[in-house]
């Protein structure tokens, strides 16, 4: 296993991040702590979470629930300090979520005391904003995106507002580093200038979805990485197990995310189906299982600080994280290269 920097932080990180968002729903807490044991013994330091998960589904009742799946296994384990921990504050949206209200300083402040009484530790190691309050273009965002209407001064003292407030947190010792997820080259900058400007902790990472189907990273965002020093965190690096090639023809294996999520988050259309098939053929064409060709495929990626992986079985577990040690061959990347070019934005 690899480690990379986060950031200008120090914080040195596993270049695989557990995900966790299907634990207290389509994962018990046992089978939890089972992942976090293998993936431990495999190197893997590195644990992402939220206040919002489990997502499979979403829901009021089990809200917060994976949080505390990871509270016992870290009071259980007694490996607190081994431990690099993520969790993300919720932006606007979710009615039992703070009233379905947009980020503020008073409502962080809440939501982080809440994570770490459920987390069972005192501080996290990275805090991040899930998304922001002023709208983005995730999440199938980008045919109906219009930052035109943002109002100025408001967004620039809500960013303003949010970072004093982080700054608080780290200065109580609650927080080491702070990231984004689901914003843009234009958020993080500002809020790297704003940083820069009044002394107040700079963004680390961005969390943003990253996959054979889906790189919009590759532009503007890459840009940022290389000359700011922030990373991308990749999540649904399997485009929700698209790339696996198990959803191809109709196919919806029961307890699959598609067979609870519907459309898996707006990602299962006619549009990714030639393109999963393709990019599916090419890894078999050269010998590789290609949900460790589509994570091997992350890895090479220079703005990348770690791919972020989700399983809800220990056998997915042992593949995904396998991947780590797989080298594409030249004749793979043009492959991909090629495919790109044919599907640039299937989903």
């Amino acid at each position: 296993m690899r480690y990379n920097t986060l950031g200008r932080t120090g914080i040195k990180v596993s270049e695989i991040c557990l995900g966790t968002m299907t634990w207290g729903s389509q994962n018990t807490p046992i089978e939890a702590h089972g992942q976090l044991d293998y993936a431990f013994e495999c190197g893997v330091n590195f644990i992402d979470t939220a206040e919002l998960y489990p997502t499979t589904p979403l829901s009021a009742e089990t809200y917060g629930n994976t949080e505390r799946i990871i509270g016992d296994w870290l009071a259980g384990r007694r490996r607190r300090d081994d431990v690099v921990l993520a969790t993300k504050v919720a932006g606007p949206g979710r009615p039992y979520i703070r009233n379905g209200g947009p980020m503020t300083p008073e409502g962080i402040a809440e939501a982080l005391d809440a994570s770490l009484t459920r987390l069972k530790t005192d501080y996290v190691d990275l805090y991040q904003l899930h998304w922001p309050n002023r709208g983005h273009y995730h999440f199938r965002n980008a045919w109906s995106y219009d930052p035109s209407r943002q109002d100025k001064a408001h967004v620039a003292a809500d960013l303003r507002a949010i970072l004093d407030k982080l700054g608080d947190l780290v200065k109580a010792g609650k927080i080491r580093a702070i990231g984004l997820s689901n914003d843009t080259a234009w958020g993080a900058m500002k809020m790297l200038d704003l940083s820069e400007k009044h002394g107040l902790p700079r963004v680390a990472t961005v969390q943003n979805e990253y996959n054979l189907l889906y790189r919009a990273y590759d532009l503007d965002l890459a840009e940022l990485s290389h000359h700011e020093d922030v990373g991308l965190l990749a999540y649904s690096p399997l485009a929700a197990g698209l790339l696996t090639g198990k959803y191809l023809d109709g196919a919806r294996p029961a307890g699959s995310r598609l067979s609870i999520n519907g459309d898996l988050g707006g990602r299962f259309t006619p549009h990714q189906e030639p393109a999963v098939a393709a990019y599916v053929a090419l890894a078999r064409e050269h010998g590789l299982d290609p949900a460790q060709m589509a994570l091997a495929f992350c890895l090479t990626r220079p703005f990348m600080a770690s791919v972020i992986i989700g399983a809800t079985s220990i056998k997915q577990l042992k593949t995904d994280i396998s991947a780590a040690d797989i080298a594409l061959s030249q004749d793979v990347l043009n492959g991909i290269r090629r495919l790109h070019r044919l599907y640039p934005a299937p989903i």
